[in-house]
């Protein structure tokens, strides 16, 4: 876990913890800390529910972190017909076969997203996990079931920062950029430049991610 000032939360009362799973997303996220608030550290959990889940309960079991924010964020696939490769997801809720978590704060995310990322569309909704890619006709039959996009740590990171959806006061939120659609897949010669598109949205939208933080936490003047 890297923080953006110093490695202890101890400037910060209740500090935010982003997650994401691959070196690139980190990357991103790394390249645009400057100026990032007090008590902010990304946290690369690596692939999959069970990497995710693991770090960040180890995560969160570090003094000073019992009580931090939690965001989801990083790349994954879209599931409805017209999304385009830096598009962005905003989780009404992140769902898996344990369960659903409400994330919190949805709205406000979204619009300070459309700040951050002007001309990007933004989709709220739900996020759904996976443990393994999806394609073709899996894709179909998420997108019936309710899911706009699906990634593999988003559900199960939020279900580990609230304790299996019964952390109560935890604030947790989902925000994934496309980097692949229906029309966009992965094992097309366009991904490249697809995901140099997600890299460069992802980079761009930290400060929303700290909006999000101060709006929700910090005390009203």
């Amino acid at each position: 876990m890297t923080a953006a000032r110093g490695d202890t939360a101890g400037d910060a009362a209740t500090p935010l913890l982003v997650a994401c799973a691959l070196r690139i997303e980190q990357a991103a996220l790394r390249s645009a800390a400057r100026g990032a608030p007090e008590g902010y550290a990304v946290l690369r959990t690596g692939m999959g529910p069970r990497a995710a889940e693991r770090a960040v309960g180890h995560a969160l079991g570090r003094p000073g972190w019992e009580r931090a924010a939690v965001l989801a964020t990083g790349f994954c696939a879209g599931l409805l017909p017209g999304m385009h490769p830096g598009d962005l997801v905003v989780a009404e809720q992140t769902r898996d076969h344990r369960g659903a978590v409400t994330c919190t704060g949805t709205a406000l995310l979204a619009e300070a997203l459309a700040r951050a990322a002007p001309g990007r569309a933004v989709h709220t909704g739900t996020l759904t996990g996976s443990d393994h890619v999806v394609r073709g006709r899996e894709r179909a039959h998420l997108r019936a079931a309710g899911a706009l996009a699906v990634d593999m740590e988003s559900a199960a990171t939020l279900w580990a920062a609230t304790r299996g959806g019964a952390g109560g006061e935890r604030p947790v939120a989902a925000v994934r950029v496309i980097v692949d659609a229906p029309e966009h897949e992965l094992v097309r010669i366009g991904t490249v430049r697809g995901g140099i598109s997600a890299f460069r949205v992802l980079r761009a939208v930290m400060p929303a991610f700290y909006e999000w933080h101060r709006s929700l936490l910090l005390p009203r003047r």
